[in-house]
Formats: structure tokens, sequence, C-alpha cells
């Protein structure tokens, strides 16, 4: 019976921590993010990273996808990513130029090389000779990012799922002392 208390705590500890390992790097948070620019054919948007962000100094990969090729900083790329440094601050400034005949949505992530931090920002792009769209298509409000979370809190979702491993831990342990109870 001991082993089969020592399993259930066991698979309780390993069902809290491998979620919380893979969540450790995270995601920069939509305030620490602003978006501002042209969002038409041609124009520019500059997506600003505030301090702290990323680790200071850190590599960080920034990946452009859409329909049509993009310009990061000064450079055209076929692939749409290049490789910034983060500022001495943990903060990064990139401009991002979208293409003449573009228009739809283009989305921009950016991922530090050490820390994993992962920041979002999303693009819906007018046809040439349009006005600018906002920056999430929604609320019409350039510099908004889309919603992508949840309303449920990690916390409470932690406390439910551990109050569900205690509840079975109890009734293992109720039923043993059932059982020695009634071989006795």
């Amino acid at each position: 019976m001991k082993k089969l208390i020592a399993a259930a705590l066991l698979a309780g500890a390993a069902f809290i921590a491998v979620p919380t390992a893979a969540n450790a790097a995270g995601y920069t948070p939509d305030s620490d993010v602003s978006v501002s620019g042209n969002y038409v054919a041609g124009g520019t948007a500059t997506v600003a990273f505030t301090p702290g962000a990323f680790q200071p100094s850190e590599a960080v990969r920034v990946q452009v996808t859409g329909a049509g090729n993009v310009t990061l900083g000064a450079l055209p790329t076929a692939t749409t990513s290049k490789d910034y440094t983060a500022n001495a601050d943990g903060s990064l400034t990139v401009r991002v130029t979208f293409p003449a005949g573009g228009s739809g949505t283009y989305n921009l992530t950016a991922t530090g090389a050490t820390s994993g931090v992962t920041g979002y920002a999303a693009f819906t792009i007018a046809p040439a000779g349009a006005t600018s769209v906002a920056a999430n298509g929604n609320t019409g409000t350039p510099g908004q990012l889309a919603f992508t979370g949840g309303t449920i809190s990690t916390l409470g979702l932690w406390a439910a799922g551990g109050a569900i491993v205690l509840g079975g831990g109890l009734l293992v342990v109720r039923k043993s002392v059932r059982r020695q109870h009634d071989a006795a």
C-alpha cells in the first residue's frame, strides 16, 4: 500500500512539475509591446519591446509571416527572419516594411535565444491606396495587439489541478484505511 501511495504522490508531482518547466520561458506580455506605423502595402511599422522584455544584450530571432515578402530593418529577406541583439536594458525595436503589393495578415514573432521569451505582434495590411487598418484588425485602434490569452488565471488552473490530485490521494488513503479496518 505504501508503494501505491508513493506512486500516486510521484504522479501528482510529475503532473505539476512538467507543465511548470515547459512554461518557464514565458511570453512577453502585451503591455511590453507597442506597435506603430503605417499598415498599408509598402508602409512601415515599428514594433517596440520595452526594457526587460528580453535579457540584456540577448540575441533575438525575429520572424515575420504573411502574404508576400517583408523587409526587416534595412534588409529585404525571402525567409522573413533576422537576428537582432536586444539593448543593454533588454528592449528591442524592429522596423517592418510591408511589400508594395501586399495585403492581408502578417504576424511577427520575436524569440530570445537565451531566455526563450517570445513576443508577438500582428498586422492587417490594407491594399495599396487604402487607408491604414488597425494592428489587430479588430478594434480599429492602431497599436493594439490581438488578444490571444484566456481569462482564467494560471494560478486558478493550478489550484484546481492540485485539488483534484489531493482529492484522489485522499480517496486512496481512505480506501487503504477501510481495508485495514475490515481486515482487523
